[in-house]
């Protein structure tokens, strides 16, 4: 069975060490024969790589490992990039959130104003990675989970159109399992869906399990009651803001009863009641900083001092299973079904065929398949066309550096209620994020 090289990109991540255990876990269907790290962050790369280190020595010791700052040392011999980068780190995520809080928009790293700002720092890292793996790996894949997904797939779709590159995002399969626990299933893979949308921008039509029978019902019912809060462990221990977005799924299936809604969508359609309930002092980032930062990090601190890891807390999650199942299904061609982010090309009948859209496709391995998912009701084509015009302009504004198309970007953002906002908020993004963006003119 062939044993795979996986390069992690961001190995200073708090969601590396996750990755790694579920390499390790997953190594008798997804064998490695070699993890490796990269990050341009040196000191944060290293005491996550320390710790890891002992995790595979301990669980696999045949596994091969390193970590580097250096590209050339870092693509060389791999078969799979998986990229998590957060550029600008949780300072910068501070300020996506609340600069556009203090104009009295959603702050939220990957919707409004806020995500936008993400995407202006991320293409070009991104595109750095994928030039690095074609010099160096040419037959690799790159799986990109970087935010925010959908302008960072725009700007592959536009600036690396032949490129091996795979966009996705873990959220669904996160709400798709706390659906599958509600009714009593085991996980996700226990269900069927069709899905159809943008990146954290999109709708469930249909959940079925595999002998066919249809399980919206329980699901709505569940949803209808406590939205995607859980009565079970996994759903316990959450933070608050996470859990706030989670009960929103209440109030979301009210606007679209036929359809089961991302939780996402709260922030477009419900953008009032969460700027007025926002900790705007506190965000969402706050909460990561003082919380999973340095919970990770203190755990890896403890994994090297006592030099093993048999009693760690690190676990595999939704978040890794989901890029080492893609991984297993291109290298194995299992045809599993999973939602990608994808060039729409008629996937969606009555949508632009240049759209990234989000459905589900069949994964082997030469590539993946998107699913027909035939046309979409007026609700959503029109609130799906406004935002990937937005994101049109965001990526366009990025090439041209186009001070006037970051602007129309931001404007036609459904969270930003005026051009004059819109203006106001940009400007201040501008200043923070000089460093990451190119010049606006």
């Amino acid at each position: 069975m062939k044993k795979s090289s996986i390069l992690i990109a961001g190995g200073g991540s708090t969601y590396t060490a996750g990755i790694v255990v579920m390499l390790l876990e997953a190594k008798e269907t997804f064998p490695v024969r070699q993890i490796k790290f990269y990050d341009n962050d040196k000191e944060r790369q290293q005491k996550v790589a320390e710790a890891c280190e002992i995790i595979i020595r301990e669980r696999a010791p045949e596994v091969a490992f390193s970590y580097t700052t250096d590209p050339e040392e870092a693509f060389t011999d791999v078969d799979f990039v998986m990229a998590q980068l957060r550029v600008g780190k949780y300072a910068l995520r501070e300020q996506d959130e609340k600069i556009p809080f203090k104009h009295g928009v959603v702050g939220q790293e990957t919707c409004g104003p806020g995500g936008i700002a993400y995407g202006l720092r991320s293409i070009g890292p991104i595109i750095e990675l994928i030039d690095f793996m074609e010099r160096y790996s040419p037959d690799a894949w790159l799986l990109n989970y970087s935010n925010p997904a959908a302008i960072v797939a725009e700007g592959t779709r536009r600036l690396r159109p032949d490129s091996k590159v795979i966009n996705i995002c873990d959220m669904p399969i996160c709400l798709e399992d706390i659906m599958a626990r509600a009714i009593g299933l085991k996980n996700r893979k226990e269900m069927e869906v069709r899905y159809f949308g943008l990146n954290h921008f999109g709708w469930w039509t249909s959940i079925q399990d595999h002998a066919g029978n249809d399980l919206m019902p329980k699901i709505k019912a569940h949803v209808a009651k406590q939205g995607y809060t859980e009565n079970t462990p996994a759903g316990q221990h959450k933070e608050e803001s996470w859990l706030e977005a989670m009960r929103a799924g209440k109030e979301l299936l009210e606007i679209e009863p036929a359809f089961l809604s991302n939780t996402y969508l709260k922030y477009y359609l419900m953008a009032d009641e969460t700027v007025e309930h926002a900790n705007k002092s506190y965000t969402r980032a706050n909460e990561i900083i003082d919380g999973r930062e340095k919970e990770v990090f203190s755990e890896c601190e403890r994994v090297v001092q006592q030099n093993s890891a048999k009693d760690t807390t690190f676990h595999s999650n939704e978040h890794a299973s989901f890029i080492v199942d893609l991984a297993r299904a291109l290298t194995f061609n299992t045809k599993e079904r999973m939602l990608l982010i994808t060039e729409n090309n008629g996937s969606i009948e009555n949508f632009a065929s240049d759209a990234m859209v989000e459905v589900p496709c069949i994964v082997g391995k030469n590539g993946f398949e998107p699913l027909t998912m035939g046309k979409i009701p007026t609700f959503q084509k029109g609130m799906m066309e406004q935002q990937v015009a937005s994101e049109k302009l965001a990526v366009e504004g990025w090439m041209e550096g186009s001070y006037q198309k970051v602007w129309q970007s931001i404007t036609l953002n459904k969270t930003v209620p005026s051009a004059k906002v819109a203006k106001e908020i940009l400007d201040d993004l501008i200043e923070v994020n000089k460093p990451y963006w190119p010049e606006l003119k």
